[in-house]
């Protein structure tokens, strides 16, 4: 039998279908990023940013998060980006090996760049000392079809929290019905500082965030911490996991179609824009962006042949007026290598 939760993924990734619709007016393109507060639409609104500068118009579309993006990316009309949680991606590579209706479901999504990493946020009643203290509670865990979904069930499956009782609604959702005392926690993974948290007013008399330091999540997720005074609640540093937050496209074939060709145009153009526009991306964009490392790519998972174009020293983007260049970080892959330390020798 399989797993309710592999269930679920293959069912949400399957939806739809590629082609996109006759008789579209003009080449559409399209970013999907998370919910109005989180810290994905804040990153698509800033690669939105670079394209108008180029004289382009990629749409920032809300969605659920990273299990909708994924699917979306392969199956959804003129949608060429998605932001996804390295550990959905993780999820998929492990069982996808296993499963022809998943390996099928995810056929043709590649990598375009790894990002930043996102913290585990778990915001719950004071009394609740730890993880284990959720036993027991009513814990909001996101939409199904969200990475915050996968990353809060596995998260409680690994440590066998099992009797919690698991409330499938988002983020936004679930911030008012805490406060309320509706419920008792609620998991939001996200690149901290999330305006969610940092425009809502907390009582730090009641609420804190939990510390995430059990031996068997550091197992599988990375160390981070959430230094104190990010959120106005927050006094003290506070010890997490976090996952990393990757934008993914598509294989697309230029000989295919003119879909495909103009698809495959689009990624490597923002492939080129925001390599060579990291620097101001870091200055003028969220906080993440600092912290985004070109090296980390997902093991299992291939970078697109179209970003791997646009990343070329003599790539130039379809762009209204030429665009300044910066250095970029070096990353890993051994011909993505390449591309990055030429453009580091510009």
């Amino acid at each position: 039998m399989r797993l309710p939760l592999l269930a679920a993924l293959s069912a949400l990734l399957l939806v739809g279908g590629g082609a996109p619709p006759l008789g579209a007016a003009e080449f559409e393109k399209n970013i999907m990023t998370g919910g109005p507060s989180g810290t994905y639409i804040q990153i698509g609104r800033d690669v939105a940013g670079l394209a108008a500068e180029c004289g382009q118009i990629l749409n920032v579309v809300e969605s659920a998060g990273s299990l909708e993006n994924l699917g979306a990316v392969r199956n959804r009309p003129f949608t060429q980006f998605g932001i996804v949680q390295s550990d959905v991606l993780e999820y998929v590579n492990t069982f996808a090996a296993a499963d022809d209706e998943l390996r099928d479901a995810i056929r043709g999504v590649r990598i375009m760049y790894p990002l930043y990493n996102e913290e585990v946020h778990v915001l719950a009643r004071r009394e609740i000392a730890s993880l284990a203290g959720l036993a027991g509670r009513k814990v909001a865990i996101g939409k199904v079809d969200s990475g915050n979904y996968l990353t809060a069930s596995l998260v409680l499956d690994i440590l066998r929290v099992g009797d919690a009782e698991r409330i499938a609604i988002n983020p936004d959702e679930a911030l008012p019905k805490v406060l309320a005392g509706e419920i008792d926690a609620m998991f939001y993974v996200a690149g901290a500082p999330t305006r969610l948290f940092a425009d809502a007013a907390i009582d730090a008399a009641k609420f804190h965030l939990l510390p995430i330091t059990e031996a068997p999540l550091r197992a599988s997720y990375a160390a981070a911490a959430i230094p104190a005074g990010t959120y106005p609640f927050q006094s003290a540093a506070v010890e997490v996991i976090a996952v990393k937050a990757v934008l993914m496209t598509y294989d697309y074939n230029p000989a295919r179609s003119a879909y495909h060709r103009q698809s495959c145009k689009a990624a490597s153009d923002m492939a080129s824009l925001i390599l060579t526009h990291l620097d101001r991306l870091r200055e003028k964009g969220h906080p993440k962006w600092k912290d985004v490392d070109l090296a980390a790519i997902p093991p299992g998972w291939q970078v697109s042949a179209c970003v791997k174009a646009g990343m070329a020293a003599d790539y130039r983007p379809a762009c209204a007026a030429p665009a300044a260049d910066s250095a970029p970080e070096a990353g890993s892959d051994r011909e993505y290598l390449e591309l990055l330390k030429q453009r580091l020798r510009k």
